[in-house]
């Protein structure tokens, strides 16, 4: 695959997964009330809106202050990696690496725009549904909107034995986080990350090891072939 296609592949990426994601907040923030809960398919693949003022799958980070902190390094952190994903894409690196980076950028961004816009389109979505532009204003400034989540996948719901120590009687869920395709883009380009250079970074550089050694053994014998080629000038000499 050449370096525009490449660049193609990178671009289609970012613009599709940041569509679908903001189009699912958009939908969710505009039809459901926090804590609101639609079943997709059976009890463990549920639409559960909730906002976060933190990282990914619901994490918090340190109150107001830890809100705009977290806000300014997503801005330098996206920028910093378009910066490397542009780069990479005009060395022809590999497809792999490539669209691992895509998909953690366009998560970021997309969590981004959440707190960057939501708080000044939307008021707030407890005991109603929000209503984009209202009279009185959003709910929160520049920077401090809340990231929509809303993706439940309670596979396993269940009781601990009483005889367990510690945790007997407990209520165990698993899968407990609520992400959203934001979250989902990053998970899946860090696993693609890890797998690109696990395997395919490792084979890349032995690849290229074995070329500069050829090209050094090249180099090494063109000397004693131009030598061998002009007997007679190293004779006169």
């Amino acid at each position: 695959m050449n370096i525009k296609k490449k660049a193609w592949l990178c671009a289609i990426i970012i613009a599709v997964v940041l569509i679908i994601d903001q189009v699912v907040k958009l939908w969710v923030k505009t039809h459901m009330q926090i804590g609101e809960e639609i079943p997709l398919i059976g009890d463990w693949c549920l639409l559960h809106f909730v906002e976060n003022e933190g990282m990914a799958f619901g994490m918090k980070f340190g109150g107001s202050i830890g809100k705009l902190l977290l806000s300014l390094f997503r801005i330098v952190a996206s920028a910093a990696l378009m910066w490397f994903l542009v780069r990479l894409v005009r060395k022809n690196s590999r497809s792999l690496l490539l669209i691992s980076l895509s998909l953690i950028f366009c998560g970021a961004v997309g969590n981004l725009i959440d707190s960057m816009f939501y708080g000044l389109i939307f008021n707030q979505s407890y005991y109603s549904v929000a209503t984009p532009f209202p009279p009185e204003g959003g709910y929160a400034g520049f920077l401090y909107g809340r990231v929509v989540d809303m993706f439940y996948f309670p596979l396993i719901d269940t009781t601990w034995p009483e005889w367990m120590p510690f945790v007997g009687g407990n209520r165990f869920r698993f899968f407990n986080a609520i992400f959203n395709v934001a979250d989902a883009a990053i998970t899946i380009g860090v696993i693609l990350l890890i797998i690109d250079q696990l395997f395919f970074a490792k084979e890349e550089k032995e690849e290229n090891g074995e070329k500069e050694h050829k090209n050094e053994a090249k180099s090494a014998d063109t000397p004693t072939v131009e030598a061998a080629s002009n007997p007679s000038e190293s004779h006169q000499e």
